[in-house]
Formats: structure tokens, C-alpha cells, sequence
């Protein structure tokens, strides 16, 4: 049986965590919720509960072996270091960073990492892009959004080059959307439901209509949550894209040929979602992923759905892909 490879997974850190709770103020506060006592709140809305889970690698190992996961290409998702000043946001992302890789200097058959950074400050990002690499990393994580900026903001463009240049897998990992508030998704876990699959679709959305996989043609990206909502908008892009000249003003190729061109993880919680997925993305652009520890996490239901995938499908995902993409 092919090896399992878990790359939508997350950590958070400790030092992290007194961090934010003494720079995230005032738009991030740590504080309980009903569904735990350490949620993360932007601006009232709660969008990150935090787990012991989230804290404690000998716990996840454990979870991974009963599983049945046997690597984890482990991350920190939003709200990651994007808070505080430049020398906060730096110091929050060589700390995760660190103890990132000190994990997997301790756990070497079953722990990669993405390294976390400073995105709103350029070069300080491009610097802790060649530390974390030196240290082991082996893709980058970004927000779908950062603080209110698209990821196809000029202002991030020295970071995307550094990224090209290395040819880097980076996950796009949803955050709380540009436009929260005006949208109420502080009401009913809206955020977790909804706000996640808007952030990574209008990401990935804007990226390919910007001709941003033209310029940037060595990045592997992963849309995260099975790509969100692009696999069901796919024949639509195409549609908009054969009568509307405003959505050629930067493409001249059909967006599914883009969305065969990003990759994808498996989170997502019915089997017809997941094979849509691999039938829009192809079986070679599709990855196991849990979200783990997170409250929606689920390793082993994840994994069952990639295992009831056609025989010559699922090996791909459940760890080929991520072999070649990550050259573990």
C-alpha cells in the first residue's frame, strides 16, 4: 500500500501563542468561545479555535499511527505572524519557524514543514524564505487574503519571485475574507463554513484571470479544502471566458487549463466533492489532507474518502503526488 502523506495539517506553537495574545490587539484577541477556551477572534468574530492537539507533537504522531497517516507536511494556519509590527510579525515567524524544524530534526520519518512569514514586509520575507529553506522547509503557506491585501498585490510580487525562483509548493490556507464585517460571517461559525471557501476561491480566482500562473510558472499552489468552491465554478470560468472579452484582458487560455495547473488537498466531507475535485484538477494535482487538529479535522474519514477513490487514483493521492510535488 502506497505511503500516506498529510499535507493540510496544523501546528501552532507556544511562544505563538503568548505572542498574539500580547501584539494580535485590538482586530485579534484570544479568548473562549463556545466551542473551546482559546478561540481567536477578529473583530468579534471567532474563525480559529485552538486545540491541545494544535500544541503537542507526541499527541499527533499517535493520532497519525492510529490513523493510519504515516508523514505530515505540517503548518501554521491564519492567523499565522501577520500582526503586530515588522519586527513582531519576524520574530513570531522565526519562532514557529524554529520549532518547526526542531520537530522534524526529532521526528524525521514522519515530520516536514511549510514555513510561515512576514508576508506584508518583503524583504524581511525573502530573508526568512532562505533561513527556513536552510532549515528544512519545504513549501510556504500563505493567507488567501492578508490583511485586506489580495495575494496579487504588487506589494507582494518580490515574494512570489523568491518562490518562483525555488520552485516552492505553497498552500493557500483561507483566512477570514476581505469584507467580514459587511458580510456578518461573525454570526452562526459563518467564517468556517462559508468565509473559508470565499477567501481561497476569489484567491485563486483573481490569481488566474491576473495571468498570474503565466508569470509565475515554476509555483505549485494548492488551493486548500478540495480548491473551496473553483472545481464547481470551473465550467462557469470557461463560460465567462468564452463571451466576455473583459476576462481575456490577461489569460489567453481557457481557466480550466489553470485549474489543471494548481494543485489540490482532499478536505472536504462528501466522497462526490472529492471525485469532482480530482476530475476538474486530475488525479496527479490532487493530495491527502485532514485539517488536523482543528475541530473540523479528520484524518481518518479524509483518508477513507481518498481510499474509496478507483484503484490507480488513490495511490496517487494518498501520498505519490505529494512525494513528487514535495521531493520528499
Amino acid at each position: 500500500m502506497s505511503k500516506v502523506i498529510d499535507v493540510h495539517t496544523h501546528m501552532y506553537t507556544a511562544g505563538w501563542l503568548k505572542l498574539i495574545k500580547e501584539n494580535g490587539g485590538p482586530d485579534l484577541e484570544v479568548h473562549e468561545s463556545l466551542d473551546s477556551p482559546q478561540t481567536v477572534f477578529y473583530k468579534g468574530a471567532s474563525f480559529c479555535v485552538l486545540e491541545d492537539a494544535h500544541f503537542d507533537f507526541d499527541l499527533r504522531i499517535d493520532n497519525m499511527k492510529k490513523a493510519g497517516v504515516d508523514m505530515a507536511v505540517v503548518s501554521m494556519p491564519p492567523p499565522g505572524v501577520l500582526w503586530g509590527n515588522d519586527d513582531t510579525s519576524l520574530e513570531a515567524a522565526k519562532m514557529v519557524n524554529n520549532e518547526f524544524a526542531a520537530a522534524q530534526k526529532k521526528y524525521p520519518n514522519h515530520i516536514r514543514w511549510m514555513a510561515v512569514l512576514p508576508w506584508e514586509y518583503p524583504q524581511r520575507a525573502i530573508e526568512e524564505i532562505k533561513r527556513a529553506c536552510d532549515l528544512g522547509a519545504v513549501a510556504i503557506i500563505t493567507h488567501g487574503s492578508i490583511n485586506g491585501r489580495h495575494l496579487t498585490d504588487p506589494l507582494f510580487e518580490p515574494i512570489w519571485q523568491e518562490i518562483d525562483k525555488r520552485a516552492l509548493p505553497v498552500l493557500v490556507h483561507p483566512t477570514f475574507p476581505i469584507g467580514t464585517e459587511l458580510m456578518e460571517l461573525d454570526r452562526y461559525a459563518l467564517i468556517a463554513s462559508t468565509g473559508f471557501m470565499i477567501d481561497t476561491t476569489l484567491a485563486v480566482s483573481k490569481m488566474i484571470f491576473d495571468g498570474f500562473f503565466d508569470r509565475f510558472p515554476n509555483l505549485k499552489l494548492i488551493a486548500s479544502h478540495a480548491g473551496a468552491t473553483l472545481p464547481y465554478l470551473a465550467g462557469r470560468f470557461d463560460k465567462v471566458y468564452e463571451t466576455t472579452q473583459r476576462a481575456k484582458v490577461k489569460i489567453s487560455r481557457p481557466p480550466s487549463e489553470y485549474l489543471k495547473h494548481i494543485y489540490y488537498d482532499s478536505v472536504t466531507y462528501a466522497q462526490e466533492a472529492l471525485e469532482l475535485c480530482v476530475k476538474v484538477g486530475g488525479a496527479g494535482h490532487v493530495m491527502y489532507g485532514s485539517d488536523y487538529p482543528f475541530n473540523l479535522g479528520d484524518m481518518e474519514g479524509c483518508l477513507g474518502r481518498v481510499n474509496n477513490l478507483p484503484e490507480d487514483v488513490k495511490h496517487a493521492v494518498r501520498g505519490d503526488n505529494a512525494q513528487r510535488v514535495f521531493a520528499l
